[in-house]
């Protein structure tokens, strides 16, 4: 269990620092209302998860502690759905009602697709 719980906080750090820097990225390069930042971070993030569970199921080799590293640790402290979910009620608060319908749509379809393509990915 101590292993599992190492392997989890180690990937989750490195995940965070990763989200950090992709989203600081993001946010200078494109200044918009519209939260790019958080955006890529959550499509890139849900690309990242589904290459992860597709090359569990087709090679041997990545054991379920890889597994708990990259797909828990990593993508968990990676990805920032609470981020997501904070910035959308501040959206509507602010009455951006398009950008908070434009940013929440997108995310949740792109995320989709994002996890079946790096599923698939995963698999060839």
């Amino acid at each position: 269990m101590k292993k599992i719980i190492i392997l989890v906080g180690i990937g989750g750090m490195i995940g965070s620092i990763a989200r950090y820097l992709t989203s600081t990225y993001f946010t200078k390069a494109f200044p918009s209302a519209f939260p790019y930042g958080t955006f890529a971070v959550n499509i890139f993030g849900c690309l990242v998860i589904g290459i992860i569970y597709g090359l569990t199921e087709r090679y041997n080799w990545f054991t379920s502690d890889w597994r708990l590293f990259l797909a828990t640790g990593f993508c968990g402290g990676y990805t920032t759905f609470s981020s997501f979910a904070i910035e959308n009620v501040q959206l509507l608060q602010q009455g951006n009602y398009f950008t908070f319908g434009l940013y929440s749509i997108s995310s949740f379809t792109l995320g989709l697709i994002a996890v079946y393509i790096g599923f698939t990915l995963g698999k060839i």
